[in-house]
């Protein structure tokens, strides 16, 4: 790669840094909110959103964990004791994927779609707060 101009580098610099404080105190509010008003960590709410999105033009709110595993940017380990807590919290259920025995459907009950519902608001309040305008001190 070629060298950069200094101006151009400490621009990239101060933006990178810009977008990993945004990112520090959007996911550390998040987690406190979330997890003080609704049970809910950062990651939790973006299963529950990518269910209501998934499959919200058929509707039914079901993904296969296969595809969902991309779209939340965590281990496959970590997302399946994700999973394993909303599936203990009545948010979500999984079963086979009837067209292929292999693969694992996961569902939004009732009790989690009221869930994401409440949580909403608050979730983009905090987007608001963090990634719009000037930036606050983090956590």
């Amino acid at each position: 790669m070629a060298e950069l101009e200094p101006s151009v580098e400490a621009g990239l610099v101060a933006q990178w840094r810009e977008l990993l404080a945004r990112h520090a105190a959007a996911a550390c509010l998040l987690d406190r909110e979330l997890g003080d008003k609704f049970g809910l960590g950062m990651s939790e709410f973006e299963v529950l959103e990518r269910l209501v999105e998934g499959c919200a033009a058929v509707g039914e709110h079901a993904v296969r964990v296969s595809d969902l595993a991309p779209t939340v940017h965590l281990s496959q380990s970590a997302l399946s004791r994700l999973i394993a807590r909303l599936e203990k919290a009545g948010l979500v259920t999984r079963a086979m994927c009837k067209e292929d025995r292999r693969g694992i459907v996961l569902t939004l009950t009732e009790a989690g779609l009221e869930r994401y519902h409440q949580a909403r608001p608050l979730h983009r309040e905090v987007l608001e707060l963090t990634l719009g305008g000037e930036l606050g001190p983090a956590c």
